[in-house]
């Protein structure tokens, strides 16, 4: 066996050599694993095909549920009727069209009848679903995302970020909704942005609650932990990690809010105080109110309109309920 190399350093002898030397015959000891498999292709698949299970799971779930087929029937109808609105009725429906206070069924071509200015009943419905429904969907979508913003960062960091967030939500809570949401209209021009923007500005507290708390209660889990322990950023374990966990609730809470949406934009055409170029449910009951022993139709087909989609919404919500929900998983 070849003996140490020596090296010489301020006159000193210095063993290069291994202090404990491998026989020839003994096989060098294994590398400690760099763990690649983290990031490996086939884990993400695994995983992901483990959500897309569990996805279908929870829709043959809702499907089974005849309350939410219901509601999903009454609301397609009402979605189609607003596509295809500019089809059936190509005209303007504040158009005067006909003789007023034609009743439902007198004349074949307007089938629910017109109201005291000779419009078309029946085109004012078909148009007024396009205006509540994109209110309702774009108002949601814009009280979700600034929700979920403020109520992740609350949640996730805490301390002192989240004591000051609390405060800015309770700030908003103090103020009843709909004053504050009349305020906003009133001092702005009544518009279809307007009126989204200002039920937006009133209905996201309620969803930046729900997050916080969901985040809060993840923040802690273990799969949590192991992200940062890995050097995950929080961008990452926010969007990555918490945000897919705490969507259940939020799709469930999403569904009322276009239905309360839709009530809002409603009560504010009814007040006067919609977009006066477009035609609503809310203001055909307000334009029908002063008529309403003479010609009662004019205020009741609108408001059945209303009272359907908003059945629908909360229907579809209820249904998923049931089927994200946790506390049913043992009952599925």
């Amino acid at each position: 066996m070849n003996s140490p190399k020596l090296g010489t350093l301020a006159g000193r002898a210095i063993d290069f050599a291994p202090q404990a030397k491998l026989e020839d015959n003994q096989p060098a000891p294994p590398k400690p694993p760099r763990w690649a498999h983290i990031h490996a292709p086939d884990v993400r698949a695994s995983v992901s095909g483990t959500i897309w299970r569990g996805m279908r799971r929870e829709v043959k779930v809702f499907l089974a549920n005849p309350n939410a087929l219901f509601g999903t029937g009454i609301l397609l109808v009402v979605a189609l009727s607003a596509l295809l609105a500019p089809l059936l009725y190509p005209g303007d429906p504040l158009e005067m069209v006909a003789r007023p206070f034609l009743w439902p069924g007198q004349n074949p071509a307007y089938p629910l009848g017109t109201d005291s200015m000779g419009r078309d009943v029946l085109a004012g419905i078909v148009h007024g679903a396009r205006i509540s429904l994109t209110v309702g969907l774009a108002a949601t979508a814009l009280g979700l995302t600034a929700g979920i913003a403020i109520g992740a960062i609350a949640g996730y960091f805490g301390g002192l970020v989240d004591d000051v967030l609390v405060k800015f939500i309770e700030i908003f809570q103090t103020i009843p909704s709909f004053v504050l949401l009349v305020v906003l209209v009133a001092i702005a021009q009544p518009t279809t942005a307007t009126v989204t923007v200002a039920i937006a500005i009133v209905s996201w507290t309620t969803v930046a609650r729900l997050t916080r708390a969901e985040f809060r209660a993840i923040r802690e889990k273990d799969y949590v932990l192991a992200a940062r322990s890995l050097g995950f950023g929080h961008a990452r374990i926010i969007f990555r990690e918490i945000l897919p966990n705490a969507l259940p609730p939020l799709i469930v809470t999403s569904s009322v809010m276009v239905a309360s949406a839709i009530l809002m934009e409603s009560a504010l055409s009814f007040m006067g105080l919609g977009d006066p170029n477009r035609v609503s449910w809310g203001s055909m009951i307000g334009a029908g109110r002063d008529v309403i022993r003479t010609a009662w139709y004019l205020t009741a087909l609108p408001g059945l309109a209303i009272v359907f989609t908003v059945l629908a919404l909360n229907l579809i919500g209820d249904g998923l309920n049931d089927a994200l929900n946790p506390r049913f998983a043992e009952e599925r």
